[in-house]
């Protein structure tokens, strides 16, 4: 039987890495959406940190693991994929560890375990698509990738509900969300270590011959940089201009969200297998026109009355979150299209780090544009973003 995406789903297994693997995915997402939403508040009810404290030290986390993304790609183009995958998982063991060891009050154990969480959290991705790159080709690795994508949001979004719903039982409850994330990592690195894939790299890794990334790279990496804004539209921008500029319900938030969580989960693998027939460069670009229309829908429903602002706002989310789902399915993808194998691991890499840099910008700009105004803010975005589908578009004319 064929699924309405075209690929037969026994295909799609095999593609993202097997049973094993795929499930080795689901446990890992299940892991981080029971921790990482309440990390901040691990910090603060359980160890009595303050705010900023806490906040610096996922801060360093985030920034040490985006500093050791260029030694995993080394790895990765020295041939180890299930194994990379495994070591992203239990380095964020150790980091569960430390914090479940953490005494009240000490701050240097948080950050330590905030720092091996965070060097997880980035060297996943690089790892995660080195692995289906290499055991798929084509199309079909852009549906499991895209897949990979989906099953790990609805993973992280039923984590989530999980640990939300543990919150009323105070620190006790939140050892055993972090407990049960640790063993949820343990698992899931035993299961990925089984598959036992590895590359075989060539002798002669190059790029351009001077070990620097080909133009149409360096064009798709700046304007990652740009587009990635759009994952931080739904947590960060609209939570602050419903409350700020609109003054909506919070529960507003929450809707969008979880719309946003759902759609990507349900629409992920068949938006990416329709675009199919266009090019990975021309879908990444029309992926980038449709959330610059999303950003200047947002801009013209801020200005709506009383009462309907809110639902406007949430209408054209939908917009920007298809925007978004075009986006991550076509990224990674032409990534691994355009990059040669032997330097798969290194381009990967620096896809990453463009990545953690726009997220890690990304809310400082968004609350620094909001503060200004409406067209600061969506005005900005939208050309920031039209730029970047331009630049995208004539990358691809010129190397073509």
């Amino acid at each position: 039987m064929t699924t309405t995406t075209g690929i037969r789903p026994r295909t799609l297994v095999r593609a993202s890495g097997g049973p094993r693997y795929a499930f080795a995915l689901a446990v890992d997402a299940l892991g981080t959406g029971l921790l990482r939403p309440f990390l901040l508040l691990y910090g603060m009810t359980v160890l009595r940190l303050s705010a900023p404290v806490t906040g610096a030290a996922m801060t360093v986390g985030i920034v040490a693991g985006l500093v050791c993304v260029p030694a995993v790609g080394r790895w990765l183009d020295r041939g180890a994929r299930s194994t990379a995958v495994a070591a992203s998982m239990l380095v964020r063991v150790a980091g569960v560890v430390l914090l479940l060891a953490a005494p009240a009050g000490h701050v240097s154990s948080f950050v330590a375990a905030a720092l091996f969480l965070g060097i997880g959290n980035q060297a996943w991705p690089a790892a995660h698509a080195a692995l289906v790159a290499t055991v798929a080709h084509g199309r079909e690795r852009d549906a499991a990738l895209a897949a990979g994508r989906a099953l790990r949001n609805a993973g992280m979004g039923v984590g989530a509900l999980v640990a939300t719903a543990c919150l009323a039982g105070g620190s006790s409850a939140f050892r055993a969300l972090a407990a049960g994330t640790g063993l949820a990592y343990c698992a899931a690195a035993a299961l990925a270590w089984s598959v036992r894939i590895h590359a075989h790299p060539a002798a002669t890794p190059t790029e351009d011959g001077a070990g620097r990334p080909a133009p149409r790279m360096r064009a798709l990496l700046i304007a990652n940089v740009v587009y990635v804004f759009c994952l931080n539209v739904p947590e960060v921008a609209l939570p602050l201009v419903l409350v700020t500029q609109l003054h909506a319900s919070p529960v507003w938030s929450a809707v969008i969200f979880v719309a946003n969580t759902v759609l990507v989960v349900v629409l992920q693998v068949p938006v990416t297998v329709l675009m199919s027939r266009f090019s990975r460069r021309t879908a990444l670009a029309l992926a980038g026109l449709l959330l610059t229309a999303s950003y200047l829908g947002f801009l013209a429903v801020t200005g709506a009355g009383p009462g309907w602002g809110a639902p406007a706002l949430a209408a054209v989310s939908v917009v920007c979150t298809l925007g978004e789902i075009g986006y991550a399915g076509s990224a990674t993808a032409l990534v691994t299209h355009l990059a040669p194998a032997q330097v798969l691991g290194r381009s990967l890499a620096r896809f990453q780090l463009s990545t953690g840099f726009g997220l890690a910008v990304s809310p400082a700009v968004i609350t620094t544009l909001a503060a200004r105004g409406p067209a600061a803010l969506w005005g900005t975005l939208a050309a920031a973003t039209l730029a970047a589908a331009t630049l995208l578009s004539a990358a691809a004319v010129a190397t073509e």
